[in-house]
């Protein structure tokens, strides 16, 4: 198979402001990168900055990765000019792609829709927004609705990474061709553990914002061991932990629960490795990469069922919940404890591989790209 050159664009993407912001879309970018020639590029604002424009020009993971840092100004339509300035210079540092994958339909990507008519690059679009779920149709800004149908009908080719993502897609007018491939996991990082743990292990890694409940997570876990139940629950991530510490430090249980800060994915990789069951008790998704990285890790998991987590939630391999609730979230937990829980983490391991891997994931994109570009 010829190599090609892909850039990937991203509306998110981690930078020195936002360490894991878009991770997903850097990991998907590795996955192409085993098959392709790759680039990423990526544009964002700093509000201190004294230049104009700023280039920091790094290989990460064996991918050359430029991302330009511009001047922010009060002014929103400044703002854009600039970003699409930035986008632009760095472009010019770059190879010239044989295609665009971008991602995120916001207005940024309107720099992939340049690139087309420019220099007549063809481009991909992933989605992972849960604004432009139809579910939240209504209370997504119109502005924002507009430009995405826009980008969406420029691409050749959409790729959501859920079904509930793809019929938001259509029901905002974007007649694109469009195919789910979902979010990926480093099956060789995320591995299951060896030995069994002293007590039954639950564990919660996100942003820590308020749409993933943490605090319900918390006081859940807190009620079950009141009553007796011999578990442990590590829980933390991206935000602010307080709200967490001052819950835990003022129950009696401050030795069973582990909060944590900001972490690498090398050590989510471990701490998921010796848990034995993964909690997500969102409002709102679209396909969670923790899910994913559970399944590889060979243990369970409790979520909410919303977006398109059923999708990829195959039977024995967990609990949906109906809806946030912590009494319907504490049965589960006893649930999963009980010794009558159906537990075969091989086949969570196989599922994970041959849905989510590096190498599956890559492969699905190369097919796309190759269709394109024959």
């Amino acid at each position: 198979m010829e190599k090609k050159n892909i850039l990937f664009i991203s509306s998110w993407f981690p930078n020195k402001l936002e360490p894991t912001n878009g991770n997903f879309v850097q990991r998907h970018a590795e996955a192409v990168s085993l098959i392709h020639s790759v680039e990423i590029l990526h544009a964002i604002n700093v509000t201190d900055q004294k230049k104009k424009y700023l280039f920091d020009d790094q290989l990460i993971n064996g991918i050359r990765t430029l991302i330009v840092y511009y001047k922010n100004s009060p002014n929103p339509l400044i703002n854009f000019v600039r970003r699409m300035k930035a986008y632009s210079l760095g472009f010019k540092i770059l190879q010239k792609p044989d295609l665009v994958h971008a991602n995120v339909l916001h207005n940024n990507m309107l720099f992939a829709v340049y690139l087309k008519r420019r220099f007549s690059i063809p481009f991909v679009v992933t989605e992972h927004w849960t604004a432009l779920r139809k579910i939240n149709a209504e209370t997504t800004s119109s502005n924002i609705k507009r430009i995405a149908k826009f980008i969406g009908n420029q691409a050749e080719v959409i790729l959501p990474v859920s079904h509930d993502l793809l019929s938001g897609l259509k029901y905002l007018g974007i007649k694109t061709p469009m195919k789910v491939i979902p979010n990926v996991v480093n099956t060789k990082l995320f591995e299951p553990k060896s030995k069994a743990n002293e007590r039954f292990t639950f564990i919660h890694v996100s942003n820590l914002i308020a749409r993933k409940n943490p605090e319900k997570i918390l006081k859940s876990a807190l009620k079950l061991r009141e009553k007796g139940y011999d578990l442990f629950l590590k829980i933390g991530g991206d935000g602010d932990i307080s709200e967490l510490e001052k819950i835990r430090d003022t129950s009696n249980f401050k030795d069973r629960i582990e909060i944590f800060g900001t972490q690498t994915l090398e050590e989510i990789a471990q701490k998921m490795k010796s848990s034995d069951c993964f909690i997500l008790l969102s409002n709102d998704e679209n396909q969670p990469c923790v899910i994913a990285e559970s399944f590889a890790s060979g243990i369970n998991v409790i979520s909410t069922n919303v977006g398109g987590i059923a999708e990829f939630f195959p039977e024995n391999v967990g609990i949906l919940l109906d809806k946030v609730d912590e009494d319907l979230l504490e049965k589960a937990m006893i649930q999963v404890m009980s010794s009558d829980f159906k537990k075969d983490h091989l086949s969570l391991v196989k599922y994970a591989n041959e849905t989510f891997s590096v190498d599956a994931i890559g492969r699905q994109f190369s097919e796309v790209y190759n269709e394109i570009l024959k």
